[in-house]
């Protein structure tokens, strides 16, 4: 990396925008994941779409790739800088710019957190329809470009469905200003589409024009015992029919999970008895009594059907959120054990089969791994599945190798299920060996080509989703 580079940089971003050498925090060397973490030849913190602008332009004429990272929570290694790579952080492009209620749309800067959109939707008494543990952290640009789900995608849909408009940075620093806020727009191309789940390998998001929904007046949370996974989903296409387009959460937890959850948070668990799975569920609507007693009597009947074992309706808001701290459990997964994480979608009724298959498979290999090896849990009604597995007990030559022997395993149940090995998560580099168990060669070949198209000198995120050549 040349010194005029560094001076050119400087001269764009000013002493507060760049970072070099062990000026770099080591935070921004890898992701939640913590796989690889590498130092990058800079870090880069624009001020402005202008400022991203110019310094592609640069990176462009120097050939010096860029990785673009967003508040740094991926589990898929999709803003892990390379040696040889810039990362280009988008913390300081925060601000949320608007906030129209007649409309019901919001625009904001791309590192803008995902909880701050949500706190100004709700000062309008709206609702932002994406919700993820991370809230606090992740960024909305870093959403948009992993097409986040999250624990609301039942009735709200992904990332992908909340995007009305975007402004994006081609990699020759290009600047494309799709920020149209009408829900009807035939005019050829949807072009932001390209980028939403593209991992910022097609070009950096700097700005997003969001779409927003009225919030409910009332919800109501309630925690289910259940008897088996065919129960799960009895009880599920009960709850649907009988709240059609108000069930917002559907959460599963396999009883590893729960009861490891309740270690973890030092709580007691909200039943008297253990129960095989758990499901933690939300329905809205507009009058609470009304809700509470639908609910009340749904539940009633799925208990009375042998669907259900028990329920727990919160009777307060601080009564649902503590329920919910169980299901958030995940946070403290890199902290707690050493794991390897799958975030993969099946056919619903392969979902209980294959956790199984998964479970097993560990346990034959590995029979002297200490209980629980693996946690699952997921958002069993958008056919999300979550696994975690902990590596620090498996036996292996390296960490690395632990993770592919685990990963050769639970991939190869769910393509042999028909499953897809990325639900929400992406691809980054940790999936990538496994993607042609999801995508035929003639759509990889597609990919490569719309890469080629947009980024034909390869800067842009090298070597994640598609393998660099």
């Amino acid at each position: 990396m040349s010194a005029a580079f560094i001076d050119e940089l400087r001269a764009i971003l000013g002493d507060k925008g760049l970072r070099t050498g062990d000026d770099i925090p080591q935070t921004h060397f890898t992701d939640w994941s913590g796989h690889t973490p590498t130092r990058p030849l800079a870090l880069i913190l624009p001020a402005s779409t202008d400022e991203v602008s110019q310094v592609m332009r640069l990176c462009h004429a120097y050939r010096v790739p860029v990785t673009p990272q967003g508040g740094l929570t991926g589990m898929a290694g999709g803003a892990i800088p390379g040696s040889d790579t810039v990362a280009l952080s988008l913390a300081r492009m925060n601000a949320i710019e608007s906030v129209d209620a007649s409309g019901a749309t919001l625009q904001a800067q791309a590192g803008a957190t995902l909880q701050s959109i949500q706190e100004a939707a709700r000062d309008i008494g709206m609702l932002f329809g994406v919700d993820l543990g991370a809230r606090g952290s992740c960024q909305i640009g870093g959403n948009i470009s992993t097409n986040a789900g999250g624990m609301e995608v039942l009735q709200y849909g992904m990332m992908r469905e909340q995007v009305l408009g975007l402004e994006v940075v081609l990699a020759d620093g290009t600047v494309l200003p799709m920020l149209r806020p009408m829900l009807k727009n035939n005019t050829g191309y949807d072009l932001k589409q390209w980028f939403i789940g593209a991992e910022g390998t097609l070009g950096i998001v700097t700005r997003a024009l969001l779409r927003l929904r009225p919030a409910p007046r009332s919800r109501a949370t309630a925690l289910l015992g259940l008897p088996h996974y065919e129960a799960s989903l009895a009880v599920l296409g009960r709850l649907q029919q009988h709240f059609p387009g108000a069930l917002t959460s559907f959460e599963l937890m396999w009883d590893d999970f729960y009861e490891t959850s309740l270690q973890w948070m030092q709580s007691r668990s909200a039943m008297a008895d253990r129960h095989p799975f758990y499901a933690l569920i939300a329905v809205v609507g507009n009058d609470a009594a009304a809700l509470a007693e639908q609910l009340q009597e749904t539940l009633g009947h799925a208990m009375e059907a042998g669907e259900l074992s028990d329920a727990v309706v919160a009777q307060s808001e601080t009564q649902a959120a503590t329920l919910w701290r169980v299901r958030e459990a995940p946070a403290e997964f890199p902290t707690r054990m050493d794991p390897i994480n799958f975030d993969v979608s099946l056919p619903l009724p392969a979902i209980g089969a294959v956790a199984q298959a998964c479970a097993d498979e560990v346990r034959k290999r590995w029979p002297d791994l200490p209980q629980p090896a693996m946690l699952r849990f997921g958002h069993i009604g958008d056919s999300n599945l979550h696994i975690s597995v902990n590596a620090r007990h498996i036996p292996a030559a390296s960490r690395e190798e632990a993770e592919r022997m685990v990963d050769d395993l639970v991939y190869t149940l769910v393509s042999q299920a028909g499953g897809s090995i990325s639900a929400e998560h992406g691809i980054g580099t940790i999936k990538q060996p496994y993607l042609h168990a999801s995508r035929t060669p003639a759509e990889l070949a597609a990919m490569r080509g719309l890469k080629q198209a947009l980024d034909p000198l390869g800067l842009l995120n090298p070597g994640k989703i598609l393998a660099s050549r």
